[in-house]
C-alpha cells in the first residue's frame, strides 16, 4: 500500500484530503505544521509522495520541501495553496522533477489526477464512489 504524507494546518481540509486518500487505499500520515511535516519526513518515512500546503505555521511546506530536496530527497510532491501567486509558482517549479501544484479549492478528480501522476502504479481511483465522497468539494479557508 503506498504511503503518503499529507500536511495542512486547516484540520477540516486535512480531514477531507485524508478521507479521499484513504478511500483509494493509501496509507496516510498527517501533519498540521511545518515542524510536524519535517519531523514526519525524518522519523516516519519513507513516503511514496507528499501532499503539503504551502502556508503553514512555523515553517512553510515550501521551505520543508526545499530543505528535503537539498538533502537528496526526490519523491513526488503535490504542493497545495489557496493563493495563486506567480512568485510562489516559480518557487514550486524550482523544486525540480516530480512536483505538481493544486490550487484550492480543487475537486476530487483533480486530487486523484495529481495522485495518479505522483504514484506509479496509480491508486485504484476508478471504483464507484459512495455518495458521501461524491459530495465532497474540498475548499480552502481564506483568512
Amino acid at each position: 500500500m503506498p504511503r503518503v504524507l499529507v500536511a495542512d494546518d486547516d484540520v477540516d481540509f486535512l480531514d477531507a484530503v485524508t478521507l479521499a486518500a484513504e478511500y483509494v487505499d493509501l496509507e496516510v500520515v498527517r501533519a498540521t505544521t511545518g515542524d510536524e511535516l519535517l519531523a514526519a519526513l525524518a522519523d516516519d518515512g519513507p513516503f511514496d509522495a507528499i501532499l503539503t500546503d504551502i502556508a503553514m505555521p512555523w515553517m512553510t511546506g515550501l521551505h520543508v520541501i526545499h530543505s528535503a530536496r537539498r538533502s537528496g530527497w526526490r519523491q513526488p510532491v503535490i504542493m497545495m495553496s489557496g493563493f495563486y501567486d506567480p512568485v510562489i509558482l516559480g518557487q514550486v517549479a524550482e523544486l525540480g522533477e516530480h512536483v505538481s501544484f493544486l490550487l484550492k479549492p480543487f475537486t476530487l478528480r483533480e486530487l486523484y489526477t495529481a495522485l495518479r501522476a505522483a504514484l506509479r502504479p496509480a491508486p485504484a481511483v476508478e471504483k464507484p464512489m459512495p455518495l458521501a465522497l461524491q459530495a465532497i468539494r474540498v475548499r480552502a479557508t481564506v483568512l
